[in-house]
């Protein structure tokens, strides 16, 4: 045993201590050029480079940014964009309807009429409902797809589809898909940024925004909504930033020198590549985060001196910024932790909608303003939805509560090179399911990707033994409806 013990506890100093003498002699290496033609993979041929150096896509893109407002616990298409004029009068009638949601397969239900109003905006003449009175202004500029599908009427395993295209853990997001594709314009900033509502983060965590099996460089970067938005910048206390400097190159040239090929997932390469990013970042990110530059009028646009919408208006504002300064990728949740923290309104419909509508609408019709008036609309890709939609059913034998719906669902986008003032697919009715021009998860995710300059079904990522792609082996073909 004292043997074995003695033996574990050499391996550990070799291991640790050793190791970083090796780390200390290519330092000094470097500093005499012994690097200077060694900068390759692991094949000893290929070129290393910087995984978020900008790169070429497929063809020209219409958009070079995405800002993905996420309402996180699946807002109702039928209160907010899908109108159903037949539904009113309809109120606690029992009705012959396929529903699947938390509470399972159903074949009746008691219908909840709409709550609030619709009327007709613009110059395409959109229905929209009294809960958007601001982002109704802008329909002339949003293309409305109201026959989204989806696989799982589930909270955790739909959040998962809709933003890494798979029900289950372990793959990309679409934000790690848009850096890896297109690499960063800003080295100073994160290609991929992540803001969540202060309430909580949304169920399965971290998984709706990992870079699942690509290098750690793909990982979004979380901003919070109050207070610094970006922790762990402040160096150690009594490092300087000559000193973290030399340390970053004495461990660069390492990592350069043991680079693994195609797929480094390797824990020194995701420490480093870390390491320097955040380093980087103590200058850049409070720059880009400084809202007190911005006009007192631009924080009115966003919402911000109003209690309700202050929080989001603030991460939209933030959203604005970074696409401006070259992050490729931010998502933006609305709604956290659970139920009526979130637009997931199973008990009173009426207010859990009232709340995150007052708290978001402001906010994004003045992202949608501002991006405009900046000229930055055109090439910026903004979409908006859930990760599925509500019956139009109750979900209990009382109250207003609707239960999940997958079969059938909203969600809209603006910029980037989409048209505006369309509605594209229908649902029935009651808006229970899509019955026209219907449309999965995977034709959303191709659009996007396609707007970004990739053919969907090429973009891939070689890992163990195959080449995956965000819309799957099966591929999927754009919406071609909604693109200009």
């Amino acid at each position: 045993m004292n043997n074995f013990c003695s033996r574990t506890r050499r391996e550990f100093l070799w291991q640790t201590g050793a190791g970083f003498t090796g780390t200390a002699l290519a330092g000094l290496l470097s500093n005499d050029g012994f690097f200077e033609n060694q900068t390759v993979a692991a094949d000893g041929q290929t070129e290393w480079t910087n995984p978020l150096a900008p790169k070429d896509p497929h063809f020209t893109p219409k958009a070079t940014s995405v800002i993905f407002i996420y309402c996180y616990g699946g807002p109702s298409h039928i209160d907010t964009f899908d109108y159903k004029p037949n539904m009113k009068g309809m109120d606690n009638k029992t009705v012959t309807v396929k529903t699947f949601g938390r509470g399972g397969h159903r074949s009746q239900g008691r219908i909840v009429e709409p709550r609030w109003n619709f009327k007709q905006y613009g110059e395409c003449g959109k229905w929209v409902s009294d809960l958007f009175p601001h982002k109704a202004q802008m329909v002339d500029d949003i293309a409305f797809i109201h026959s989204m599908t989806a696989d799982s009427p589930i909270h955790g395993s739909a959040m998962l589809m809709m933003n890494s295209g798979r029900i289950l853990s372990g793959s990309p997001c679409l934000g790690s898909w848009t850096t890896y594709g297109l690499g960063s314009e800003n080295q100073d900033l994160p290609g991929f940024v992540v803001m969540l509502d202060p309430r909580g983060g949304p169920i399965s965590g971290a998984k709706n925004w990992s870079c699942g099996y690509m290098p750690a460089s793909y990982q979004a970067t979380i901003m919070r909504s109050k207070g610094t938005p970006i922790l762990n910048l402040t160096p150690p206390q009594g490092m300087t930033q000559s000193t973290q400097r030399k340390l970053l190159d004495t461990l660069a040239e390492y990592n350069k020198a043991h680079q693994q090929p195609r797929n480094d997932n390797s824990d020194l390469a995701a420490r480093i590549a870390n390491y320097e990013l955040a380093f980087r970042m103590q200058t850049a990110a409070p720059e880009a985060t400084d809202i007190t530059k911005e006009t007192a009028a631009t924080h009115e646009q966003y919402g911000m001196n109003d209690a309700k919408s202050g929080t989001f208006g603030r991460q939209c504002l933030l959203a604005r910024r970074l696409v401006e300064r070259g992050v490729r990728f931010v998502q933006i949740y609305s709604g956290g932790n659970h139920n009526d923290a979130n637009w997931d309104a199973h008990g009173d419909l009426k207010h859990n909608h009232d709340l995150h509508a007052a708290e978001t609408d402001k906010p994004i019709a003045g992202l949608l303003k501002d991006l405009k008036q900046r000229g930055m609309l055109k090439n910026t890709l903004i979409v908006w939805g859930g990760e599925f939609g509500r019956q139009p059913t109750a979900e209990y034998a009382k109250g207003t509560g609707r239960d999940h719906n997958s079969y059938g669902f909203t969600m809209w986008m603006a910029g980037g090179g989409i048209k505006g003032g369309v509605s594209v697919g229908t649902t029935d009715e009651l808006g229970s399911r899509a019955v026209d021009d219907r449309f999965h998860v995977r034709n959303l995710h191709a659009t996007i990707l396609s707007q970004l300059g990739f053919d969907p079904n090429k973009l891939s990522y070689f890992y163990d033994g195959l080449d995956h792609r965000l819309v799957g082996v099966e591929g999927a073909e754009p919406i071609r409806q909604v693109m200009a």
